[in-house]
């Protein structure tokens, strides 16, 4: 069975972006040559899920070529239909069942990428295997939360912690 992770960066408050999906906070902790574990993260999977929202701000931002890989899968998960660009298709289906028969299917790992409400669904539904949490150290006050309520409990396990000259912490 494939594993799914998430790898993402927040706010010591726990936001995953500021109010209109800004994440110039991000830049607090840019440092050259430190990509935070990421490229290494990224050799262990070969498919991507991703939110529209966050698709469209990674497009508008640094591209959509960043995720077309002709080795990865990517699927953008909508609620409207678009072509596929490239190696990206756009999903109008069932996440649920999407990510199980993903998690069946050969191959390596599994990569969510965000946003929210993606990763919500997916915790609600416990298709979550492992969580990459990056804290940044700043308290936004108010943006996009990255853990919404749910009603059901559930308990993790630290694997580890790793702190960063720029103030990052990150939680495996």
């Amino acid at each position: 069975m494939r594993k799914l992770s998430l790898f993402i960066a927040c706010s010591l408050d726990g936001f995953i972006a500021k109010p209109n999906d800004d994440l110039s906070f991000l830049n607090l902790v840019e440092k050259q040559g430190e990509d935070y574990g990421y490229a290494d993260f990224t050799t262990c999977i070969d498919t991507i899920i991703i939110g529209r929202k966050t698709f469209d701000f990674v497009e508008r931002t640094i591209g959509a070529q960043h995720y077309d890989h002709a080795e990865r899968q990517v699927y953008v998960i909508t609620s409207s239909n678009r072509p596929a660009q490239g190696n990206i298709k756009f999903f109008k289906g069932n996440v649920v069942s999407l990510v199980k028969d993903l998690k069946a299917a050969d191959g390596k790992g599994i990569y969510c990428d965000g946003g929210a409400e993606l990763i919500n669904e997916l915790l609600k539904n416990e298709l979550i295997d492992e969580m990459i949490i990056s804290i940044v150290p700043i308290l936004l006050g108010e943006g996009v939360r990255l853990f919404k309520e749910h009603k059901t409990e559930q308990s993790l396990e630290l694997h580890s912690v790793k702190s960063f000259e720029t103030g990052l912490v990150q939680l495996h």
